[in-house]
């Protein structure tokens, strides 16, 4: 980037984000190179700071006598050792596998895909791209990209493996498993000295891992391997992550972002379960103001949440369903407006789960967080959490009972099993404006339009984005994450705009990508119109991502849903002088050819037929379709961080200054008449023409004629 393109990318800053948080960036990033921070966040050994150091005076801090002084005054947990909740019958066998599959040295990343990394594990490597990281260096002087992708290095010491050991033990007593807790403890702590390597480097990281610590030191305090020694080290180990994390707690706000939330909890979490540091009651009032601030910031008034991520979302309500529970065992609150928020979050998730498969549109970053891992549904299963949420604001359920509810008798106890279940009618048709996701039903699928405005700092260049969903399965799907930082130009490279169903200009994003995570110039998307009339359902929606360019384009999608069964996506795009327009879809990679000369494909499933056809008003244009390449970022899906699959992926490209293009989704065996000036289209009672300047849907009994004018309203 050169010296005028990154004044123009700092003047985008200011516009999005503001010149204060500007400056903050700026100062941070002189602070870094300065190592002014090494100075404020110093690195030390473990016996220059003990626990003496860090706790109020009157406590004792000799291990006998602290282990003492600590089981009398501790904070109340989830539940106590002698009472674990009975979650014997939920998958057991898969329960212990994973435990006994850990203390083998086999660990599970990102809810998928095991590696061979010892035990204790090797709390320094990349296990994907085979790459370690020293402790030698503080943590500020380790760069954010490499040949590793870092969220690897830092999977294993976010400890969710605690959770699992915590599950055998209440399903077998079996005593390896608290042993192995207090072992990895040590071990992390003897290789982790503090403020050198990568594991201190981010205090969201810090916040989870002392989350999860707290898990297993309530689950184990009372096994004898829990000695007064070991007690006192955990201490020190929360007293420590809590002072890093409190540290550097100014640079989490300015990330608007989910860290925001993660670490302001993180330090509200220790001033809560360890009482007798000195800055408890600091880290309490400074943690909960945050929390309620960023409750009514980040989760919008139609439930939605501001990083326009399906996972960032359920990412933040398992922190906030944690903190809630546990102020309530210990008769603390939160403010009415934190349950407030979390209640229009829930809402908004249910509005779109599949309730077959529990499964939702991956929209935005997935970046494979699952930090309350308490059952054994899948990583996609969002039905754990949406029976938790629900249970934990109403304490009746949502949906009912099944493997997904063993989060509730974990947080709960077991008496939450028993809850009475209300009744609860999902929307069929809901547009979220704030969000910017309208969902649409039709008799045996929906459809999902990612269209609307950027409030905050947006993952991914995704507007008018189209996921298509037929009985319970994804079949036109978004491409999800895979990789933030990777080999082969792996680089958060399926954020961009080119691999969303959707219609690039010139294979340019929708917006401009400042850094991985920072875009500038955002795009902000517009439903100009929805309604259902005649038995068909007719959707508007454009962005102004292109009004950037010398020459802008506007891009207007319409969608409209034919009796029920006929999925009709039409977009117009229209320039001054000649672009490369480019209409792209990924779809199921079980597509099969049925006809190329007309750029037909068929999908089989249950029995039934999808037909996926697609066009070019005026032109006989063959569309190109394959499987993805190891340094190509179209034709792969990743569902699960650091894991891909093949996806088929459709291209039709054209120069032209405007274009009609046309992508039909039909489940009804409809048949479509082209010719060089329009596209007729007959299902059931309906019949569609389109034309360059209109769309007209009509009913086959002569009744009335809908006229849709496209490209007519004022672009923003």
């Amino acid at each position: 980037m050169n010296f005028i393109q990154r004044i123009k990318s700092i003047r985008a800053l200011q516009k999005d984000f503001g010149t204060k948080w500007v400056l903050f960036r700026i100062g941070y990033a002189l602070r870094m190179r300065s190592n002014l921070i090494r100075l404020q966040i110093p690195a030390f050994e473990w016996k220059d700071r003990p626990l003496q150091r860090w706790v109020k005076l009157h406590v004792p801090t000799d291990p006998e006598k602290y282990a003492v002084w600590r089981k009398q005054y501790e904070p109340k947990f989830l539940f106590e050792p002698s009472s674990l909740p009975d979650v014997k019958g939920w998958d057991d066998h898969a329960v212990l596998k994973e435990a006994d599959q850990y203390l083998a040295g086999i660990s599970r990343y990102f809810s998928k895909t095991d590696y061979q990394v010892g035990f204790p594990p090797d709390w320094h490597l990349d296990p994907k791209h085979n790459c370690r990281i020293s402790t030698e260096n503080h943590w500020s002087k380790i760069a954010d990209e490499g040949p590793f992708d870092i969220k690897f290095i830092w999977e294993a010491s976010r400890f969710s493996q605690i959770y699992t050991l915590v599950r055998a033990y209440a399903r077998t007593a079996d005593e390896s498993y608290p042993q192995a807790f207090w072992t990895i403890i040590e071990d992390w702590m003897e290789k982790n000295p503090p403020g050198k390597g990568p594991n201190w480097k981010d205090g969201q990281e810090a916040s989870l891992r002392l989350m999860a610590l707290c898990f297993g030191y309530y689950a184990f305090k009372d096994h004898p391997s829990s000695t007064p020694q070991r007690i006192a080290n955990l201490s020190l180990l929360a007293a420590v992550l809590a002072d890093r994390i409190s540290a550097n707690l100014d640079y989490a706000i300015y990330t608007r972002s989910n860290h925001t939330i993660s670490e302001s909890f993180g330090i509200w979490l220790a001033g809560t379960m360890f009482p007798e540091l000195r800055n408890a009651q600091k880290y309490r009032k400074r943690g909960k103001q945050i929390m309620e601030r960023e409750a009514g910031k980040q989760i919008y008034q139609d439930g939605s949440y501001a990083m326009q991520s399906i996972n960032y979302q359920r990412f933040v309500l398992h922190i906030y369903l944690f903190a809630l529970r546990i102020a309530e065992v210990n008769e603390q609150k939160f403010s009415t407006q934190v349950s407030a928020a979390l209640g229009r979050a829930i809402d908004f998730l249910y509005n779109l789960i599949d309730l077959e498969t529990g499964r939702l549109p991956m929209i935005g970053s997935n970046d494979g967080a699952l930090v309350l891992p308490l059952n054994n549904c899948d990583y996609l299963d969002f039905r754990p959490l949406i029976q938790l949420g629900y249970y934990s604001l109403n304490r009746r359920k949502i949906l009912p009972s099944g493997e997904w509810d063993e989060d509730l008798a974990w947080l709960f106890g077991d008496e939450a099993q028993t809850a009475t279940q209300n009744q609860v009618q999902q929307s069929a048709d809901k547009i979220f404006k704030e969000g910017g996701i309208s969902k649409i039903s039709a008799t045996d699928s929906v459809a999902f339009i990612r269209c609307g405005p950027t409030l905050d700092r947006p993952t991914q260049a995704d507007q008018n984005h189209f996921d298509l969903w037929w009985q319970s399965t994804n079949i036109a799907l978004d491409a999800g994450t895979y990789l933030y930082n990777g080999k082969e130009g792996w680089r958060n490279r399926l954020a961009g705009s080119q691999v969303h169903n959707s219609v690039t200009v010139d294979r340019l994003d929708q917006m401009d990508q400042f850094s991985r995570f920072i875009w500038v110039n955002w795009s902000n998307g517009k439903v100009l119109r929805f309604e259902e009339k005649n038995g068909s359902k007719i959707w508007q929606g454009q962005h102004d991502g292109y009004q950037r360019l010398p020459d802008p384009v506007d891009h207007q999608r319409t969608i409209i849903l034919l009796d029920g069964y006929t999925w009709m996506v039409i977009d117009h795009l229209k320039g001054l002088i000649n672009h490369e327009y480019r209409l792209h879809w990924l779809l199921d990679r079980n597509f099969k050819t049925n006809d190329m000369e007309n750029n037909h494909l068929q999908l089989t499933l249950n029995g039934k037929i999808c037909h996926a056809r697609f066009g070019l008003l005026g032109s006989s244009t063959p569309i190109e379709t394959f499987l993805g390449g190891e340094q190509d970022p179209y034709g792969w899906i990743s569902r699960y961080y650091g894991h891909k699959e093949a996806a088929l992926s459709v291209r039709l490209t054209v120069t032209a200054d405007q274009v009609i293009f046309w992508s039909c989704f039909d489940f009804n065996g409809s048949e479509i008449i082209s010719s060089t000036e329009t596209i007729e289209l007959q299902s059931g009672f309906n019949r569609l023409k389109l034309s360059a300047e209109k769309i007209i849907i009509s009913q086959a009994n002569g009744g009335e004629e809908i006229f849709i004018n496209p490209l007519t309203e004022a672009l923003f």
